[in-house]
């Protein structure tokens, strides 16, 4: 059963539309701090020695520690409030950036990865929550709008920070996580002065399972999950492997370029984002997964022709897709779900859409050690394709 309250996290004062867009920082810090990382793995690779599948695990393990705080933080988020969870996620967050300064090897990466994944997912349930209770009633779709553009902002801007700052500034893996601390300091006081107050009273029931929606909303979520999966695994692909691209066939080991790519993936999404956002969810879902199939056929000529310009139009289009499905997905639960359930609801979208883009990511790393990075690429294309053609025939099943 979902957890039913008597009243929601509501706002304390009436809805505010600064507010509104304010709650988006916190969840932007967050994903800055995640996905920072993307530049500088082939520097750490050098330097501790680890292979493609390492380094693909490396990036996962940000996926095992989401999908482990997804299991607790929307229940505890819906009956505990918003700032009881937000509030220590952004703790973890500024752990995880001090194990990322001082990293010695393998193991500190990845314990560094695990906490920003725990933080990111009391974000993504817990923070979008947040935006919609702030929202109000009558703006829900803005909040929506504006909980998916802190995702993409956050994204974008990290893998560009990182690179840049690896690129000019002195400690090419350590300078940019101290500066991270000082934005995730001011999320902190963001949080501390939300106008949001406590439920009233919860129904009992255990703190940790697997997040649930209502029986009527399940094939909209199963749906949502199989066109957005994919499209999330082209953007993980642009923050772990891509840089490995570009470095080993097209020529490159700038980490400003590495960077650059990923932060035009996200830079499309918030563009996507806002241009499209009036389509219909059916609209926004569909335009998504032509999105990604467009993304695999790109990474396919990508590697062919050994194009840096190439993929660049990959990213785009990965951008899109990822921007357009996660809206979309929103959308659908924002619409089907009652708000008492909504940071649960939110939590399974994102545990269901980060395992998926998380298998087909640890695949492709281990797959590009056994037979090669392109060859591995190609493959990994089309199955991005196959399951995309699936979701969307979902989709079509849902409405």
């Amino acid at each position: 059963m979902v957890s039913q309250l008597t009243a929601p996290p509501a706002a304390v004062r009436g809805p505010s539309a600064s507010w509104t867009w304010l709650a988006a920082w916190p969840i932007a810090s967050i994903f800055m701090l995640a996905n920072a990382a993307a530049p500088l793995y082939v520097v750490w690779q050098a330097e501790f020695g680890f292979s493609k599948g390492t380094l693909t695990a490396v990036f996962c393990w940000y996926m095992v520690g989401m999908a482990a705080s997804l299991l607790v933080s929307g229940t505890a988020s819906d009956r505990l409030g918003r700032k009881a969870v937000l509030l220590p996620a952004l703790g973890l967050g500024v752990v995880a950036a001090v194990l990322f300064a001082t990293a010695q090897g393998v193991l500190a990466l990845s314990v560094g990865r695990v906490l920003a994944g725990a933080a990111t997912g009391a974000m993504v349930s817990a923070g979008t929550a947040a935006v919609t209770d702030l929202a109000g009633d009558g703006r829900r779709r803005l909040a929506a709008l504006l909980g998916s553009v802190g995702v993409a902002v956050g994204t974008g801007l990290g893998p560009l920070w990182g690179g840049l700052l690896s690129e000019t500034l002195p400690g090419p893996t350590s300078t940019v996580f101290w500066i991270q601390i000082a934005l995730l300091l001011t999320a902190i006081a963001v949080v501390a002065r939300m106008p949001l107050g406590r439920p009233e009273r919860a129904a009992a029931g255990g703190w940790v399972r697997v997040p649930r929606v209502p029986a009527d909303s399940r094939r909209r979520l199963l749906a949502a999950v199989a066109v957005a999966g994919p499209a999330l695994a082209t953007t993980s692909f642009m923050l772990s492997l891509a840089p490995s691209l570009l470095t080993e066939q097209l020529g490159t080991d700038n980490r400003i370029v590495a960077g650059a790519v990923a932060a035009l993936a996200f830079s499309a999404s918030i563009l996507a984002q806002v241009l499209l956002k009036h389509l219909t969810v059916p609209g926004l879902m569909l335009t998504a997964g032509a999105a990604t199939i467009a993304c695999a056929a790109a990474l396919i000529a990508a590697v062919a022709t050994a194009a840096p310009a190439v993929l660049l139009l990959a990213a785009v289009f990965a951008g899109a897709a990822q921007g357009l499905a996660f809206l979309g997905g929103l959308s659908m639960l924002n619409r089907a779900v009652p708000q008492t359930a909504l940071a649960e609801a939110n939590a399974a979208f994102n545990i269901s859409i980060y395992a998926l883009a998380g298998g087909l990511s640890l695949a492709l790393g281990y797959l590009s050690d056994a037979v090669g990075l392109g060859a591995a690429i190609d493959d990994f294309a089309i199955a991005l394709a196959v399951l995309t053609l699936i979701g969307l025939a979902l989709v079509r099943r849902a409405r």
